[in-house]
């Protein structure tokens, strides 16, 4: 039997067809990139093209990570929403920066996104909010993220009990829900190469955005 390093370097790496791309003529700001990417991964139905690793920094110094749902992106920051109670509500208050990954493997590219988090305003999360199905209304406001679970027949109790809330009162917002939006200084946008002379393009927020090629 092979050993498993040998196995891996079996494994095909950076399969993706890129779409053209030409960072000379790349638009003056990352979120107008963005959208261009984000849209040629829906139309060209790229599975969980929303998908996105959030980084944070944990109270002991050590980065966490793990993949939630883009809400939005405009030209103040990209969107994610979240429990302020939560493992990454909490650390965003303790260390308010992270950073957003984005990878669409067929289309070989990937987008980095780097700044400062800042939560919404309340009726903003609550429009978000209200506007999720009523399983998901129901699992946040029941949710004790990230707590140990001795039953599982607990979950099943606390979603039945706030469904029936939201049923009876259709406006009802969980007090901990929050929407936040990632106010970005740098982004960086990454094409895939199969000679690994990958593509990069980093826009970085000074009084204004600049652009810059980067070396592979």
């Amino acid at each position: 039997m092979t050993d498993l390093r040998t196995r891996l370097r079996a494994v095909p790496t950076l399969t993706g067809t890129p779409p053209q791309f030409d960072p000379g003529s790349a638009p003056e700001t990352p979120h107008e990139l963005f959208v261009d990417w984000l849209l040629t991964a829906v139309d060209q139905q790229i599975p969980e093209p929303l998908a996105a690793t959030l980084s944070t920094v944990r109270a002991d110094g050590r980065p966490n990570a793990r993949v939630l749902i883009l809400k939005d992106v405009t030209a103040e920051g990209w969107q994610f929403a979240s429990t302020w109670s939560g493992p990454k509500g909490l650390e965003l208050v303790k260390t308010p920066y992270a950073a957003l990954t984005f990878y669409w493997i067929p289309l070989g590219r990937q987008v980095r996104v780097l700044g400062r988090v800042e939560p919404a305003a309340p009726e903003e999360s609550a429009r978000d909010f209200l506007g999720r199905p009523v399983s998901s209304r129901a699992m946040a406001a029941a949710a004790r993220q990230s707590d140990v679970l001795d039953d599982p027949a607990e979950v099943e109790a606390a979603v039945a009990a706030q469904t029936e809330r939201l049923t009876a009162d259709p406006g009802l917002v969980a007090e901990n829900w929050t929407l936040y939006t990632l106010q970005a200084d740098e982004v960086e946008f990454w094409q895939a190469d199969p000679d690994r002379r990958h593509l990069r393009l980093r826009y970085r927020l000074t009084d204004t955005w600049t652009k810059e090629r980067l070396w592979p």
